[in-house]
């Protein structure tokens, strides 16, 4: 075994014995999502590298420590992309924060084979559990399995399972040609033409509405870019321009997000009707992601969510005392329970990070 993976094996085992917490932590530029970090500092940077990578297979097998900036260069040095488009939020980001994060970027929802979170995109883990064993789920191809595929399960734990070590990932080309456009339209009409334009074969690969302007991005085959421009019209934007709002929006630094407001993420159904807010709204993913500020109570905006047919999470800043996530119903935290008994025995990985009794 790796040194550095030995190293890290034997302090969740110590930590296990005494029953001391440890709060996982690479490079910090996530600490703001969820509940507050507790716990003994873990630092899994150290087992860090590509451990494998072969364009024509699309497939990459990265140590959790990796720099995510280093790994997406490598990609685009070969013309390919991690596809589902992830935050940074820091220059710290690593492969590992990265996954146990689960975050999407604005290429979430989009036609053809981009469409997908990051769990869509996990062929493969490796993770240290609570006992300090290493556990090898998945592999470095796509198939259909009986059981549940624990890999993809880790997409989004926020470390509470255990110290994932290692990742393999599909990766997809970069598209040759990308453009987008600009339009002027309400919050209804966006979202209709939104959905509207999603039942069509064209290279959507991102959609932003914010202040009565909708932005599409277009990302494919030349061709099939040109096909689309001239289809649905709008102004296009400087694909300099371009990139630089769509780089804001995934990383957060958009006007949009800035100010003491709380900043509240609701995931709904692409068509479901306006929230009808007296508040700043930001709508990505074709109407499905909405962002919210507002110092509405959690009560009050976890209402609107649930009748629009989704659901809310206080993502930065507010009141955190009724929760971060929106509770779970009793059946489902019974899962989560069990699954967290079985991983982490002890309870020491990243305790109450999503939940207080996780």
């Amino acid at each position: 075994m790796d040194p550095a993976l030995n190293q890290l094996c034997d302090k969740v085992r110590a930590a296990s014995a005494s029953r001391t917490p440890l709060c996982i932590r690479a490079g910090g530029t996530k600490d703001f999502y969820g509940n507050p970090p507790q716990g003994t500092l873990l630092d899994p940077r150290g087992v860090a590298g590509v451990v494998e990578y072969e364009p024509t297979e699309l497939v990459i097998t990265a140590r959790a420590g990796t720099s995510l900036a280093e790994l997406e260069q490598l990609l685009a040095e070969h013309g390919q992309m991690l596809a589902f488009e992830p935050p940074h939020f820091g220059p710290g980001a690593t492969i590992g924060g990265c996954i146990a994060a689960g975050l999407a970027g604005p290429r979430r929802v989009s036609f053809g084979t981009t469409h997908g979170g990051v769990r869509d995109f996990v062929l493969g883990a490796q993770l240290v559990d609570g006992r300090g064993e290493l556990l090898t789920f998945g592999g470095t191809v796509m198939k259909n399995v009986a059981g549940y595929d624990v890999s993809r399960l880790l997409a989004g734990s926020m470390g509470i399972l255990g110290v994932i070590v290692e990742v393999s990932l599909k990766v997809l080309p970069r598209a040759l040609s990308h453009q987008t456009l600009r339009f002027e339209m309400s919050e209804t009409v966006a979202v209709d033409t939104l959905n509207e334009w999603a039942g069509r074969p064209l290279p959507l690969s991102a959609s932003l509405w914010h202040e009565d302007i909708l932005h599409l991005r277009l990302a494919g085959a030349p061709a099939a870019v040109l096909a689309a421009r001239q289809q649905l019209g709008g102004e296009n934007v400087d694909n300099v321009e371009a990139d630089a709002l769509w780089t804001s929006v995934r990383e957060q630094t958009h006007p949009f997000f800035a100010g003491e407001l709380p900043l509240w993420r609701m995931s709904v159904p692409s068509t479901a009707a306006p929230l009808r807010v007296d508040a700043p709204q930001l709508i990505e993913w074709n109407g499905a992601l909405r962002w919210l500020r507002t110092a509405q109570s959690a009560e009050q905006v976890r209402e609107r969510a649930t009748q629009a047919g989704g659901h809310a999470t206080l993502f930065r800043g507010g009141d955190r005392s009724a929760g971060v996530f929106t509770p779970l119903a009793a059946p489902i935290a019974a899962i989560h329970r069990r699954l967290k008994a079985q991983f982490d025995p002890a309870g020491i990985f990243n305790p109450g990070r999503i939940y207080p009794d996780l």
